[in-house]
């Protein structure tokens, strides 16, 4: 039986923080993300390697062993980036059911990577639509920012890129980019209100397409995939913008003597 797909319902970058404010959801293509972040898409596509060496994640409840990570936090603040020490990622059991109350450490993002002017664009531009939608974009607020690297894979037959299901994170904005996708089938992004009838289902499929989601009005989950060849992954970043400090920041304790 062939697999029905839906396209994404992609944005114009000029419509990004509107549409954002109006439908809680922006979905943009990747030339659109390249022009919309002020850089070229072979950019981002030299960030994409690094993908390929992501160590396991150790910490999933399900038993699984098909999800691959990489994480680091920065401070974000009128186009100026900054990476913070590295620390544990938490979430509150409210939004992660599976992983919540945990202090997950996990591997941090490679110096390489972050260091590349188009990562430090991405962030800037996550921050300026953040102060455009959340804040005030005369008084750019301070955001402080997490980054995922993900890689799903099907080694053990079926990959979960949201184990947790369908959820919030606890944040302000999230990015979801899809990265890459090779050999599989599944991984449908499924966005819901929260408080509220209306949803949509689409794939993401090219590199570097770009979902953005105003976290306190949506919910949202992407689908399981499964191997149409062998080796199958699916490759994700996701960012989230908060307000305020990083999640957590009152009950997790700081990053042991040489990093974490």
């Amino acid at each position: 039986m062939a697999q029905v797909t839906f396209s994404p319902p992609f944005t114009p970058p000029t419509d990004v923080a509107s549409h954002l404010r109006e439908a809680g959801y922006a979905v943009l293509s990747p030339p659109d993300v390249a022009r919309w972040i002020g850089c070229d898409l072979a950019a981002l596509m030299a960030l994409n390697g690094d993908w390929a060496g992501l160590p396991p994640d150790e910490f999933l409840k399900d038993g699984g062993r098909y999800r691959r990570r990489r994480h680091a936090c920065f401070v974000v603040q009128s186009g100026q980036v900054q990476q913070a020490s590295h620390r544990a990622h938490w979430q509150p059991v409210e939004y992660n059911a599976l992983h919540g109350g945990m202090e997950r450490w996990f591997a941090p993002m490679e110096p390489s990577t972050v260091a590349q002017p188009a990562w430090q664009r991405l962030l800037a531009a996550l921050a300026n639509v953040s102060d455009a939608v959340f804040a005030n974009p005369a008084a750019p607020a301070p955001w402080f920012v997490e980054a995922h690297q993900f890689r799903i894979d099907t080694t053990d037959g079926i990959g979960r890129p949201t184990p947790e299901g369908a959820h919030r994170d606890g944040v302000d904005l999230v990015a979801v980019f899809l990265v890459g996708r090779e050999g599989i089938k599944g991984g449908e992004t499924r966005v819901f209100e929260a408080a509220g009838p209306s949803g949509l289902r689409f794939t993401l499929t090219e590199p570097w397409s770009l979902l953005l989601l105003d976290d306190a009005r949506m919910i949202h989950e992407s689908t399981p995939i499964q191997p149409v060849a062998a080796g199958g992954y699916r490759d994700t970043l996701v960012v989230t913008c908060r307000r305020g400090n990083f999640q957590g920041a009152d009950v997790v304790g700081v990053a042991p003597a040489g990093g974490g």
